[in-house]
C-alpha cells in the first residue's frame, strides 16, 4: 500500500489517527473507494465523489446505521466517520460464499426486514428525499405500498427514463398501464425495513463467513422489493438464501408470479443510468401482467 495524501489528510482529520498506506479498491460503479490502513491498527475505507449532492454521504450513513442497529439483523460495516466530502467505514475483509454463509444471511436478512419502518417511505431522521446510485431517490411517505411504489419509485424514473431516450413511447406506454393495476397485484403488508438496493454487488461475503450488505438506499417499503432486487443481477446461493429467510418469516402466497413487477423500479433506474437496454426489460416485465 502507498499512500494518497490527499485522501490520507483528510482522513486522518475526520478519524483522529494518522494514515500509514492508502490502496485504491476496484467495484464501485459510483464513488472511488480507498482502502487505509491507520496507524492504530485499523483498516478502513473511504469513499469520495467529487461533487457530490448535498447529504449525499450522510444520507449513506443514517442508511447503514438504520439497518445496522437490529439485533439479529444483516451486519453493516461500522460508520467510522461521514462528512460532505467522504464517507469512512470499517474495512470487510472478502472471502468465498457458502452454503452455509447464504442460510445464515437470509435469516438475517429477514429478521431485518421485520424490524419494520414507521412508515412506507424515509428512515426516521432522514428528509423527503435520499439516494440511489447517483439519483435522487423520493422518500416522502404514502399509506400504501401500491402507492408508494407507483408514485415514489416507478413513475419518477420513467419519467427520466423517458426524458433520457432510454424508454420508447411504447414500452412507457405498457409500464404506465400496469401502474394503475398495481392495488391489486401488490398485497399490503407492514412497511419493513429495506436496504433499498439489494442487489449482488452490494453484497459483501466476508472472509469471517459473515455475509454484510453496502451502499444502501435504505426505506420502508415492502419485503418482496429487496428480494426481487437480489434475483435481478444474481447471488450465489440465491435458493438457499430465500428458503433459509423463509424459515424466519414466510413470504405471502403468489411471491414469485410478482418478482418481476418489483424488478421494474431498479430497472428503470439502470434505464436511466446505463441506457434502453434496461428499459426495455423494464417494459417486458410490465408486458407480462397485461
Amino acid at each position: 500500500m502507498t499512500r494518497q495524501p490527499r485522501v490520507a489528510r483528510h482522513a486522518e482529520k475526520l478519524l483522529g489517527a494518522a494514515v500509514v498506506a492508502t490502496a485504491p479498491v476496484a467495484g464501485g460503479e459510483v464513488c472511488t473507494a480507498t482502502k487505509l490502513r491507520l496507524s492504530d491498527g485499523t483498516t478502513a475505507l473511504v469513499k469520495t465523489l467529487p461533487h457530490a449532492p448535498a447529504g449525499f454521504f450522510p444520507t449513506e450513513a443514517r442508511g447503514l446505521r438504520w439497518l445496522g442497529e437490529v439485533d439479529g439483523g444483516v451486519p453493516v460495516p461500522d460508520v467510522l466517520a461521514v462528512d460532505e466530502e467522504c464517507l469512512v467505514l470499517r474495512w470487510v475483509e472478502p472471502g468465498r460464499g457458502s452454503v452455509d454463509a447464504a442460510a445464515a444471511f437470509g435469516r438475517a436478512l429477514a429478521t431485518t426486514h421485520d424490524a419494520g419502518a414507521p412508515a412506507y417511505g424515509a428512515p426516521p431522521g432522514s428528509g423527503e428525499e435520499g439516494f440511489i446510485g447517483r439519483l435522487p431517490l423520493p422518500q416522502r411517505p404514502a399509506p400504501t405500498w401500491a402507492e408508494f411504489y407507483a408514485v415514489r419509485r416507478v413513475l419518477p424514473y420513467l419519467k427520466v427514463a423517458r426524458d433520457r431516450a432510454a424508454v420508447t413511447a411504447s414500452e412507457a406506454e405498457l409500464i404506465e398501464g400496469l401502474v394503475g393495476r398495481l392495488p391489486r397485484l401488490l398485497p399490503e403488508e407492514p412497511p419493513s425495513r429495506l436496504h433499498g438496493d439489494l442487489w449482488n454487488g452490494n453484497v459483501l461475503w466476508g472472509a469471517d463467513g459473515r455475509v454484510s450488505v453496502v451502499d444502501p438506499a435504505a426505506y420502508g417499503g415492502h419485503r418482496e422489493a429487496d428480494l426481487a432486487m437480489l434475483a435481478l443481477f444474481g447471488l450465489p446461493n440465491l435458493a438457499r438464501v430465500l428458503e433459509a429467510y423463509q424459515e424466519v418469516h414466510p413470504l405471502a402466497d403468489g411471491w414469485r408470479d410478482r418478482v418481476a413487477v418489483h424488478q421494474i423500479f431498479p430497472l428503470l433506474v439502470h434505464a436511466c443510468l446505463f441506457g434502453s437496454g434496461y428499459g426495455a426489460r423494464a417494459a417486458q416485465a410490465a408486458a407480462s401482467y397485461s
